[in-house]
C-alpha cells in the first residue's frame, strides 16, 4: 500500500490525464486484478485502462515521479505469478487496447494491439487464409500481449516457432517513459540491436508494450492426426527422435507418459490399452499435394521397436476424437490435484526418457505423484507434481522435489521454463542456469530501460 496522501495526489494526476472511467481505485474493484494462475494475490492501489499510446506514456511519467510501481496486464493466464502486483501500485489492464489495427494479406503482416484476445486474432486472419502460430492452451483467453511478454508458445512451435520468431516489431513505452519503435515491417533487418526479441518474453520488466506487428503464416490446406502407443517411455522417446530427424516435420508432437494415461484412464471415458507405457498425439499438415507423403514419412519414423499401436483420422470427427485423448488429461489432473505444481521445462530431446526415468525416482523418493505431458518434438515438458497445498508436510516434500527437479534438468542440458515464464515463482532458481557475469549484465540492461525499477518490481531476479 502507497502512502495515502502521495497516492491521493497520484491518482488526481491519473484522472486528469485518463478518461473519467479509465481509473479504479475502490479495493473491491481492484482486488481482481491483483491475482493470475499462480494463486498468489496481493491488490493493486489502482486499476487503470488505456486506449492510446499516450496513454501509456502519461501513466509510466507519473509513476516514475511519484516512484510507484506499475504492471501490465492481459488476462492473467500466467501460472507464475508474473501478473501479481507484489507492491501495489498501478495495474495497467489492457482491456480496452483490444483493436486489431491492420491485416496485410499482400506481406503477411497483422498488426494489433496487446489486449486482442489469441482466439480473435485467428478468428479474423483466417478470413485472409492467415494464421499466427503461436497457440497457448489458453488462447481462447490469453492476450497476444500476453503471449509476447512470456513468449508463450503452445504445440505448434515444434514446426512454426515462438512469439519471438513471429514478431516483427513493436511499440513500446520503456520504464523511464521513452518511446520505443522498434524491430521492422519486413521480413529481413539487421539495422541496431534486436530490440523487439529482447522484449519479448521479458515479462514487462523493460517495457510496456502498446502495438504489436506481426508475422502471419498461411494456413495449410490439409491436416492429419496420428495417435500412437508405446509400451515404453524409451520407445516413444526413440520414435521422437526419428521423426525430428527427418525432413517432414509434424506440427503438433505430444507426449504423454504412463501415470498420465493411467489417470486418463481412470478418470475420463476414454479407453487406452493397458500395456500402454506412452503416447504421442501427432498432428501434420501441408497441402493436398505433398500431405500424404508427409503422413507416410512421418508414420514410418514412428514405427519404432516397442510400438503397441497406430492410428489416423480418416475424418475431422475422427480427430477430434483423438484429440480427446489427450484433452481428457487437464480435467483429470483437476479432479485429482486442482492445486497443483505446474512446470514447464525442456530438455533435448534424446535426454527425455532419462528425464522420465529420474522423474519417476523422484517420485518414490519424495512420495509426490508426478504427471508428465508436453510438446515432445521440442522437449517441453509440463512436469505436475500432484499436492495438496493445505497439507504442510507434503508441502514441504514438494519443495525439496520441485528443487532437484530443476537440477536435474540443468544437468540434463535443459532451462527451468520454456514458455510459462519466472515471474516470482522461479526466480529463485535463475541464477542456477544463468552464470553471475551474464545475469548482472541482464541487471544492466533492465537499469538502463527502467532507472527507477518501477516496472513489475520482484520479478525474474
Amino acid at each position: 500500500m502507497q502512502n495515502e496522501p502521495i497516492l491521493s495526489s497520484f491518482i488526481s494526476k491519473l484522472q486528469a490525464v485518463l478518461p473519467a472511467d479509465a481509473v479504479l481505485t475502490e479495493e473491491a474493484d481492484c482486488l481482481p486484478y491483483g491475482c493470475d494462475n499462480s494463486r498468489r494475490m496481493v491488490a493493486p492501489d489502482v486499476v487503470v485502462f488505456p486506449i492510446t499510446h499516450q496513454h501509456i506514456k502519461e501513466i509510466i511519467a507519473l509513476c516514475n515521479q511519484f516512484k510507484i510501481a506499475v504492471l501490465a496486464r492481459g488476462r492473467a493466464t500466467a501460472t507464475t505469478g508474473a501478473t501479481v502486483p507484489v507492491q501495489g501500485g498501478v495495474v495497467i489492464s489492457f482491456e480496452r487496447m483490444n483493436r486489431i489495427i491492420s491485416i496485410d494479406s499482400d506481406n503477411r503482416v497483422a498488426v494489433v494491439e496487446p489486449g486482442v484476445i489469441n482466439q480473435d486474432l485467428q478468428d479474423a486472419i483466417k478470413e485472409h487464409g492467415f494464421f499466427w502460430p503461436p497457440d497457448p492452451t489458453s488462447s481462447a483467453y490469453c492476450t497476444v500481449g500476453g503471449n509476447v511478454s512470456c513468449n508463450s508458445a503452445g504445440p505448434r512451435a515444434v514446426k512454426y516457432g515462438t512469439p519471438r520468431e513471429n514478431i516483427l516489431g513493436l511499440k513500446a513505452v520503456a520504464g523511464d517513459g521513452s518511446d520505443i519503435n522498434a524491430g521492422v515491417y519486413t521480413s529481413k533487418g539487421v539495422v541496431g540491436y534486436d530490440l523487439t526479441r529482447l522484449i519479448t518474453g521479458s515479462e514487462g520488466t523493460l517495457a510496456v508494450m502498446s502495438e504489436l506487428t506481426l508475422k502471419l503464416t498461411p494456413l495449410q490446406e490439409e491436416d492429419r492426426v496420428i495417435k500412437a502407443i508405446y509400451a515404453t517411455m524409451e520407445s516413444a522417446a526413440q520414435a521422437v527422435a526419428q521423426i525430428m530427424a527427418q525432413p517432414e516435420i509434424p506440427c503438433a508432437l505430444e507426449f504423454i507418459d504412463a501415470n498420465a494415461i493411467e489417470m486418463i484412464r481412470s478418470y475420463s471415458e476414454v479407453e487406452l490399452p493397458h500395456e500402454a507405457g506412452a503416447m504421442l498425439m501427432i498432428e501434420v499438415d501441408g497441402d493436398q499435394t505433398t500431405i500424404d507423403k508427409t503422413l507416410s514419412k512421418v508414420i514410418e519414423a514412428a514405427k519404432v521397436e516397442g510400438i503397441v499401436s497406430l492410428e489416423v483420422a480418416q475424418t475431422q470427427d475422427q480427430a477430434q476424437a483423438l484429440w480427446r485423448v489427450r484433452k481428457a488429461l487437464s480435467p483429470a489432473l483437476k479432479k485429482v490435484a486442482p492445486k497443483k505444481i505446474n512446470e514447464d521445462i525442456v530438455v533435448p530431446v534424446s535426454n527425455i526418457p532419462e528425464l522420465i526415468h529420474q522423474l519417476n525416482l523422484l517420485s518414490e523418493q519424495y512420495q509426490i505423484k508426478i504427471v508428465n505431458f508436453g510438446h515432445a518434438g521440442n522437449g517441453n515438458i509440463h512436469v505436475n507434481l500432484l499436492i495438496n497445498p493445505d497439507d504442510s508436510e507434503e508441502m514441504e516434500r514438494a519443495e525439496k522435489c520441485l528443487d532437484r527437479v530443476f537440477d536435474l534438468v540443468l544437468g540434463l542440458k535443459g532451462t527451468i521454463s520454456g514458455e510459462h515464464g519466472i515471474g516470482i515463482e522461479k526466480k529463485k532458481f535463475v541464477p542456477r542456469e544463468i552464470k553471475p557475469q551474464t545475469l548482472e549484465m541482464m541487471k544492466k540492461v533492465k537499469a538502463i530501460f527502467d532507472p527507477n525499477g518501477i516496472l513489475n518490481p520482484g520479478k525474474i531476479f
